[in-house]
C-alpha cells in the first residue's frame, strides 16, 4: 500500500467532514469543496500554508509530535484516527525498514490451552482478522464461517464474499462498516504486510459494498462491544466481546464472548455448550476401527 497516497487520502477526508461552522472559521461566499480548506486547517493548526499542503501530499517524515497533536485537534480526529495518524508518521520516518508483528499462522500451546479453559465462546485473532485459533464453543458460534473450506477462517472476507453473511450477521451494515475501518487501522500499522495487501486486494475486486467503504479511509479499534447473530442451530444472539491483547504475543488479540445473564442468548450459548460437550462425548465413545484377525 502506498504510504503517501494513504496520507493525502486519509487527510483530506478527514478535512472534509469538518465544517466551517465546527471549526469557528468564518465562511465567506460559495464553497467549492465541502469542509474546511487547506489554508484555514494551515492557521488553526498554527503552521504555514505551504507546510501543511506538504504534509497533505503525502510527506509525514520529519512532522513533530506537536504538529501533529495540532492537527488531530483541527480535524476533530478521535483515538483511533489520533493512533492512525501517528502510525502513518511512524512509517514515514522509518521508512519501508518498518515492521511490525502481524501474527503468524500459529499460536503457542499455552494460548490455546487458555482459550480452552475459557467457558464461552473464544478465539484468537491477527491484525488482518484470521482466526487462528478458537476454543470448541467458539467454532460452535462461528460454524457457517468454520464450514468454508477456505482457510484462515476469516470473518472479514466470509462478511463480504459469502451469500449467507447479511443473514449471519444480523447487523451486517454496521460490521462491515468497522470490519473495514479496522482493516484500515492496520494497514496504517504494517502497511507492508503483504497478506494484509492480498487480503485487500482480493475484497477490493469482489465486493463493490468493500470497495466503497474502503475509499472512506475510516479507521476503527475493537476493544468492546455488541454483536447480533442468527445463528443456525441456536437462533438469535445477542451478545457482547471483550478483545485483549496478549503481552507475550504482539500483534495477536484473544476474543470473548458472553450474554446478558438470564437472557435468552445465554440460554442460547448453554445449549450451544451442552451441544458441543455432547458431541466431543459421542467422538470420545465411537469405537476404533476393529482389526481382523487372521
Amino acid at each position: 500500500m502506498d504510504s503517501k497516497t494513504e496520507i493525502r487520502e486519509f487527510l483530506s477526508t478527514r478535512r472534509a467532514k469538518i465544517t466551517p461552522e465546527q471549526a469557528g472559521v468564518t465562511s465567506y461566499g460559495e464553497r467549492r469543496v465541502p469542509g474546511l480548506r487547506r489554508n484555514e486547517v494551515a492557521q488553526l493548526a498554527g503552521v504555514s500554508v505551504e507546510y501543511y499542503t506538504r504534509i497533505e501530499r503525502g510527506n509525514l517524515a520529519g512532522v513533530s509530535d506537536g504538529v501533529l497533536e495540532s492537527l488531530c485537534r483541527v480535524l476533530r480526529l478521535d483515538e483511533a484516527e489520533r493512533a492512525h495518524l501517528f502510525d502513518l508518521a511512524r512509517v514515514a520516518d522509518a521508512g519501508r525498514t518498518t515492521r511490525r508483528p502481524t501474527g503468524g499462522g500459529a499460536v503457542r500451546p499455552n494460548v490455546q490451552r487458555t482459550i480452552d479453559a475459557i467457558a464461552a465462546p473464544a478465539y484468537v485473532r491477527n491484525g488482518r482478522r484470521d482466526i487462528l485459533a478458537a476454543n470448541a464453543i467458539g467454532e460452535a458460534l462461528y460454524s457457517p464461517l468454520f464450514a468454508d473450506p477456505f482457510r484462515p477462517v476469516n470473518p472479514a472476507r466470509f462478511a463480504f464474499l459469502h451469500p449467507e453473511a447479511d443473514r449471519f450477521f444480523v447487523d451486517w451494515d454496521t460490521l462491515a462498516a468497522d470490519t473495514v475501518a479496522a482493516l484500515r487501522s492496520e494497514a496504517g500499522r504494517n502497511p507492508y504486510d503483504r497478506s494484509l495487501t492480498e487480503l485487500v486486494g482480493e475484497l477490493s475486486t469482489r465486493s463493490e459494498d468493500f470497495r466503497r467503504l474502503w475509499a472512506r479511509h475510516d479507521v476503527y479499534v475493537h476493544t468492546t462491544g455488541a454483536k447480533r447473530l442468527r445463528h443456525p442451530v441456536v437462533g438469535d444472539l445477542e451478545l457482547t466481546f471483550e478483545a485483549m491483547e496478549p503481552a507475550a504475543d504482539p500483534g495477536l488479540t484473544i476474543v470473548t464472548y458472553g450474554a446478558e445473564p438470564g437472557s435468552r442468548s445465554e440460554e442460547g450459548l448453554s445449549l450451544l455448550a451442552t451441544l458441543v460437550a455432547t458431541e466431543a462425548a459421542e467422538r470420545t465413545r465411537a469405537p476404533g476401527p476393529t482389526r481382523s484377525t487372521p
